[in-house]
């Protein structure tokens, strides 16, 4: 009992410590979990989508989208902007806290005795939100871990969550001039001004 308290103990220290929101980065692909990205349409037309990890909250979510549409506006030489569609998608996963051995920000992964890993990036044969195979998994009989573990007194409980996280996506019309007066409608300058202390960009890594 007092190994696995202290392995309990020792798996939420170091999700302690991973539990950061999204920083303002670009996304590693188009639509991931884990920045911005944006596609051009035309010249004074992008989608701009925003999308962040579980502790990434959904106004954060929203005012980096805006950030980047008055980014670009300001880049190709834009006075505003105009939200012509948008919408928040909401995504929500279980996972369990009763193994560490799961990201719980990508993958939603959690073990059962006797069964292996459930789901997850790199933990099972099943992948992410899409729904895409992953790799060769802790629960893949390749590895044998999930039948290893089975039996096995330190896994024998585990605690189900819902994990959320957001994405928001928009279609941004850019334009010169002076700015349309309705609620769709921002100027590039004043969204850079009043959300530009509110951003968290990545570390630098020295």
């Amino acid at each position: 009992m007092k190994l696995r308290h202290l392995l309990m103990a020792a798996s939420a220290l170091i999700l302690a410590s991973c539990a950061t929101s999204t920083p303002y980065q670009p996304a590693s692909e188009l639509g991931a979990y884990d920045g911005f990205s944006q596609t051009m349409i035309e010249n004074d037309r992008a989608r701009v989508t925003f999308a962040g990890n579980s502790v990434t909250e959904r106004e954060t979510v929203e005012n980096y989208l805006l950030y980047r549409a008055a980014e670009i506006a300001t880049e190709r030489g834009f006075e505003y902007f105009t939200l012509v569609e948008r919408d928040t998608e909401k995504n929500t996963r279980l996972r369990s806290t009763g193994s560490s051995l799961y990201d719980p920000y990508f993958g939603y992964s959690f073990y059962r005795p006797r069964f292996g890993w459930s789901s997850g990036f790199g933990y099972s044969d099943f992948g992410g939100f899409n729904g895409r195979r992953g790799g060769r998994g802790f629960g893949h009989r390749g590895f044998g871990f999930g039948s290893g573990f089975a039996g096995d007194p330190f896994f024998n409980n585990y605690d189900v969550r819902e994990i959320t996280k957001y994405r928001a996506t928009a279609e941004v019309k850019f334009g010169r001039g002076t700015k349309p007066g309705n609620d769709n409608a921002f100027s590039a300058r004043e969204v850079l001004e009043n959300l530009g202390p509110t951003i968290t960009y990545p570390e630098v890594k020295s």
